[in-house]
């Protein structure tokens, strides 16, 4: 008999939180507790970094764990006085083929059973209010001057406009992906879904900010695992 990943996970957890200070226990608990998955945001080719930047810190405040980030022609950089640390929290998927990064990010988030949602202001179709959340959620979001690519479209499940009532055409990405975001938690807060992170997704996830806060986390975290199985063994 062996102990299950989700044991071992338990007891890592208990060991690392027995060696954090108590206000980074706390500071865990409470924002594990609201974190997502039910939601990401994807963005194609971004080449501002302020603009990138400004994306992970939303992200981060609305309680997304994953960032999609598709590198075409342009790196993606973090701008630090602007992303205040953002990009610690949040998990950075990057997508970095020229040729196929596209269409290799909107289906791999196909098989984890995301719904594309490919935002534009070019549609008459649904706006943020009418789409439905039942279903896990991947907004797309494209460059500052073209908005989305052909690609995006090809592959798009739905097609969603931010209602806009003045003369300019578009919203600043950094902005359209805060509206949204703040759109859509709020409409799942308000929902009877279970669209938050299990208590086990969220012990994972706590082991995972140890292990980036702690100097040597793998290491210390490589241990610890050592001592659990050693333990175990020893009690059988």
């Amino acid at each position: 008999m062996q102990l299950t990943p989700s044991e071992i996970n338990r007891k890592l957890y208990e060991k690392l939180y027995g060696i954090i200070t108590p206000n980074k226990q706390e500071m865990f608990d409470r924002i594990a507790k609201e974190r997502t998955r039910h939601l990401t945001v994807v963005i194609e080719n971004v080449f501002q970094e302020h603009n990138a930047s400004a994306v992970v810190r939303s992200c981060d405040c609305f309680g997304l764990q994953d960032l999609h980030v598709i590198e075409k022609d342009n790196k993606y950089k973090i701008q630090r006085d602007i992303a205040l640390g953002a990009g610690r929290w949040v998990d950075i998927h990057n997508y970095k083929d020229t040729e196929t990064a596209t269409v290799e990010c909107i289906r791999e988030l196909k098989k984890k059973g995301y719904k594309i949602v490919a935002t534009t202001p070019h549609t008459e179709d649904q706006t943020i209010y009418d789409l439905d959340v039942s279903q896990p959620l991947a907004f797309v979001f494209g460059t500052e001057r073209r908005g989305i690519s052909d690609e995006v479209i090809l592959e798009a499940d739905e097609l969603v406009r931010i209602p806009m009532y003045g003369f300019t055409e578009s919203f600043n990405i950094s902005v359209s992906v805060a509206i949204i975001l703040n759109t859509i938690r709020q409409r799942l807060e308000e929902s009877d879904l279970n669209w938050k992170l299990s208590e086990e997704e969220q012990i994972a996830l706590k082991i995972e900010w140890c292990r980036r806060i702690l100097n040597g986390g793998d290491f210390i975290c490589e241990r610890f695992i050592e001592e659990i199985v050693n333990e175990y063994a020893s009690d059988y």
